[in-house]
């Protein structure tokens, strides 16, 4: 089979829907389920009925996130034997492994205590129900965890030794804790909980620009963003390790990312200029067209002034990946990690002040709109993350030793055809159902009416009173 053949695109093309459909639900499902363990330990230890109210209402939104990674994961694990059936096969010794203890360690383990979590509520106590959510939000971590092991494995395999075209592990240790996982892992827990923190926030201030439950919303919105101020930059110091450790180990990844192709200009001198924007060609190994800032690759990478950067005229053609893609990619999601960086000191500055404890009337509604924008933003990261680091890899489906073409089931093209059509109606109906949902819980909002149930009885619980000259928190609740 040809490297570049019909069939072989189309497998990727197929895999590269499935997993960015995906990977829509997991971030969301780790992150918030952090956020609902502490909003519901706030309330257990505190008795504030807000954090009872928020809990619940957000507990929905996750429900229904939750019910479509599990779909659209068994979707993906069934990719995996579909398209790409001899690297199940040869990464089965350490792959299927790590995929066995996620199952075990993470999804069972989620599984019985999410419905503990859902239907819980009035039938234990409140000391067990807060137990049950916490290891909802562990087992979401867990499941992240193994995940990335097995992602990184596959862009720094360590560990293993490739005999007769199978994986056999020598040290379990070195093959988990790969040089890409220390990193990659918390650069991607990191990015979970920041994609919650603005998934909190954006609904919030859609909720106070139209003037809804504005008691119970300015809280959730400045908390979010309090937290917001330390997330975001740890995100980007945990990014730009990544970015070192993939110069130090996937020396043609980086290239790609940064349009670097040569590594040394035509004086001799290092070539450490960095690209804002660029036009690759990767036919004549080189830009067409670029704006560059001198020393700032080297920087960036090695942070030193003139410091080698390997260019892609130092790998085989055939061993170099595209650039056009991973480029941009690359530089759409930096560019997002910043904006939501600023967006986090706007808001917390704004809060700080005052501005957002005022009345409905007097918030900055400006600021609220940038906000709920800004919820959408942290998706579009992940993707662009997701894409730089998976097309950057090619042409290897684990990094030096296994190349794409030979990891790919060896089906016809209208197999290759009819898998994608397959998966794309189901990936579509799981999405809009997704949205679906979330828009009828928002619409509808959090229930301010029914009684607080606490460890199997319930009483009536009151918000307390707004602030002097503020609206008051509770409103009819609309016709919908």
């Amino acid at each position: 089979m040809l490297e570049n053949s019909l069939s072989v695109l189309l497998s990727r093309l197929d895999f590269a829907w499935i997993t960015s459909m995906h990977i829509l639900y997991p971030p969301l499902t780790i992150g918030l389920s952090l956020l609902l363990f502490v909003a519901e330990w706030r309330w257990v230890g505190s008795g504030e009925e807000h954090w009872y109210r928020l809990t619940r209402f957000f507990e929905k939104l996750f429900i229904i996130n939750f019910g479509a990674g599990v779909a659209t994961g068994v979707t993906m694990e069934m990719a995996f034997g579909i398209l790409y059936g001899p690297f199940s096969q040869a990464a089965g010794p350490f792959f299927g492994n790590i995929l066995g203890y996620e199952t075990i360690t993470a999804f069972m383990y989620e599984a019985g205590f999410v419905g503990l979590m859902i239907f819980g509520w009035g039938k234990i106590g409140k000391r067990m129900h807060l137990f049950a959510t916490f290891n909802v939000m562990l087992s979401s971590s867990l499941s992240a965890m193994w995940i990335l092991v097995a992602n990184s494995w596959m862009q720094t395999p360590t560990g293993v030794t490739l005999k007769n075209g199978i994986f056999m592990v020598d040290n379990w240790v070195k093959a988990i804790l790969n040089p890409d996982f220390l990193l990659a892992f918390p650069h991607m827990w990191i990015a979970a909980l920041e994609l919650a923190l603005f998934f909190v926030a954006g609904i919030s201030a859609w909720y106070l620009l139209k003037q809804r439950h504005v008691a119970l919303f300015q809280r959730a919105l400045k908390y979010a963003l309090f937290a917001l101020v330390v997330v975001a930059p740890l995100q980007i110091y945990l990014g730009d390790g990544l970015g070192r450790v993939v110069a130090r180990d996937q020396p043609a990844a980086l290239a790609a990312l940064e349009g670097h192709y040569h590594t040394y200009n035509p004086d001799g001198s290092v070539n450490s200029g960095w690209h804002i924007v660029a036009w690759p060609n990767d036919t004549a190994g080189r830009n067409d067209f670029a704006i560059t800032l001198p020393h700032v690759l080297s920087l960036l990478e090695t942070h030193t002034l003139n410091g080698k950067v390997t260019g892609l005229d130092h790998f085989k053609a055939d061993d170099r990946p595209p650039v056009l893609i991973p480029f941009y990619a690359f530089r759409l999601m930096v560019a997002i990690g910043f904006f939501l960086f600023a967006v986090a000191l706007w808001g917390a500055y704004l809060a700080l002040k005052g501005r957002l404890g005022s009345q409905g009337a007097q918030l900055p509604r400006t600021f609220l709109r940038v906000t709920v924008f800004s919820a959408f933003l942290p998706y579009a990261a992940v993707w662009t993350g997701w894409w730089t680091r998976e097309i950057a890899r090619q042409p290897w489906v684990v990094y030096g030793l296994m190349r794409t073409s030979a990891g790919v089931s060896k089906m016809s093209v209208g197999a290759e055809v009819l898998w994608l059509i397959g998966f794309i109606i189901f990936e579509m109906i799981v999405w809009g159902g997704a949205w679906y949902f979330f828009a009828k819980v928002v619409r509808k909002g959090p229930d301010m009416d029914s009684p607080v149930i606490e460890g199997g009885h319930e009483h009536l619980g009151h918000l307390e009173p707004p602030h002097e000259g503020q609206e008051q928190p509770e409103y009819p609740r609309p016709a919908y």
